[in-house]
């Protein structure tokens, strides 16, 4: 089990008052205070630094690699199936490299981080850090992994926005001392009428959703931040990127060379290249397209098709140990919640069952949203347990999925195929890669199964990925809201 240092995560209450805009004298010392932190602690707490001999050798001899990050949808989050997020599985399996126990500790802002590692209390910051000249100066990066770029955000109803130019005269927000503040210093040298109001008490997940609600007009996120959230906000619109994109690395001490070899040694495996692939894959893979008109209408049938049948897929899932909200998810991407629907191929029902899979599930309804729902729960579920346990979640799920669309058979099929061209048969980014060749003859041909519409199976999953999300944080909200009531209703009269 990872030792964990536990911070609570701020619900966003939005501000009864805009904050002051931002001056010029304002803005250069917000993009100096990082730097002004750095040669700080540098110059004043250098006699308490942990210079090893060997600083690796220390880390390998106390077991334990420490790890400062966010608590945010993209580094570090508590998910399903434990501590999750892009940052946390990278550098999860960097401490498994070095084979010792990862600790998280978990910080708010740019400033506190560096302080931290630099004081010694931590071995790396590993939270979407931008490569820059002047913070190299006082730290050292690692490998690059990712590229991103910080982009313009507002709401799909407002005048659309092209370029900075475009941006003189508007109230933009963004979060206080980050990058985004940084570039619009760069910017502000070629715009000197442009500026911005900076936000110490809220994360960019947090101004999204308040631009999202048309709280704010305009906020500056990254772009990962960003396609993650439109799930939850589909209107929000990106206008344009503000740079032509930065690079994301970890962050050392500087005096920690040893540290910095083995970092760079592990980037280099083709085992990390590979698991870089999947990680990006995995969390953002499935956002590359948005779908606006497909998520508002998914968004407003929460609240008017699925309370008839909530309780069903609760009940299914149940019996065969699934999570209820994947089921929902996969019975509207399969029918839109709708008991009657039907395919020109004959499947039907909410689960758009076959006429065979029905009589071998004992299904004498398919068109009975009870019967249906069981009854395709039963056949994910069986599915589910055809997965090699060797497969860990959630990618024997998305496999469980896939089969459900285009046969068990073509799924297998997928896998001799990713084995045959040197890919993971046991990683979903690797078969997601894979499973469209089926339908290419000088790939399918020798194997089982032969011919597949295999995109279909890749679309199938990644919009019942995002369905899922959305579903999970709306049953949250939900939860919530019924716990607040029943509390009102008990508590005594004033």
């Amino acid at each position: 089990m990872n030792s964990l240092r536990r911070f609570p995560i701020k619900i966003g209450v939005f501000p009864n008052t805009r904050p002051e805009k931002t001056t010029l004298g304002q803005v250069c010392r917000g993009a100096c205070a990082l730097c002004l932190a750095i040669l700080m602690v540098l110059t004043f707490s250098g006699c308490n630094q942990p210079l090893f001999k060997n600083d690796l050798e220390a880390i390998q001899a106390r077991g334990v690699l420490k790890v400062i990050t966010r608590n945010n949808g993209t580094c570090y989050y508590e998910g399903p199936h434990g501590e999750e997020g892009f940052e946390y599985d990278l550098v999860k399996a960097f401490a498994d490299y070095l084979n010792v126990r990862l600790e998280i500790l978990v910080m708010e802002n740019d400033k506190t981080m560096v302080t931290s590692l630099l004081n010694g209390e931590a071995d790396l910051i590993a939270a979407g850090f931008i490569v820059s000249d002047d913070l190299r100066r006082h730290l050292a990066f690692g490998p690059i992994y990712q590229q991103i770029q910080q982009q313009v955000v507002g709401r799909r109803d407002r005048t659309v926005l092209k370029t900075t130019a475009d941006l003189i005269g508007k109230p933009i927000w963004v979060t206080a001392g980050g990058f985004q503040e940084k570039r619009l210093n760069f910017l502000k040298k070629e715009y000197p009428e442009l500026s911005w109001l900076s936000i110490s008490d809220y994360e960019s997940e947090e101004l999204l959703e308040m631009a999202g609600q048309g709280v704010i007009p305009l906020i500056i996120a990254e772009s990962t931040t960003i396609a993650l959230n439109r799930r939850y906000h589909p209107e929000l619109t990106v206008h344009f990127a503000i740079d032509k994109g930065q690079n994301q690395s970890w962050v050392r001490h500087p005096h920690n060379w040893h540290l910095g070899r083995a970092l760079q040694q592990w980037f280099e495996l083709p085992s990390t290249v590979s698991l870089l692939e999947r990680l990006k894959q995995h969390y953002y893979g499935h956002l590359e397209k948005f779908d606006y008109v497909d998520i508002t209408t998914f968004r407003k049938r929460l609240g008017h098709r699925l309370p008839p049948f909530r309780q069903y897929f609760v009940n299914a899932a149940q019996k065969h140990s699934l999570d209820w909200t994947l089921i929902a998810a996969q019975s509207y991407q399969e029918s839109h919640w709708n008991p009657k629907a039907k395919s020109f191929t004959g499947v039907r029902g909410m689960m758009m069952l076959t006429l065979a899979t029905a009589r071998f599930l004992g299904v004498k309804n398919r068109l009975d949203p009870k019967q249906s729902i069981h009854g395709g729960t039963r056949y994910l579920a069986l599915l589910h347990k055809k997965i090699p346990v060797d497969i860990p979640e959630p990618d024997r799920t998305f496999m469980a999925l896939a089969a459900y669309n285009v046969g068990f058979g073509h799924l297998e099929d997928a896998q001799a195929l990713a084995v045959a061209l040197g890919k993971d048969p046991k990683a979903w980014s690797d078969i997601r890669a894979t499973l469209p060749l089926l339908r290419l003859k000088k790939y399918y041909r020798g194997l089982t199964h032969g011919y597949a519409r295999g995109a279909e199976p890749v679309k199938y999953v990644d919009r019942i990925r995002t369905y899922h999300k959305i579903l999970n944080r709306w049953a949250t909200e939900q939860g919530n809201q019924e716990t607040t009531a029943a509390a009102a209703e008990n508590q005594p009269p004033l």
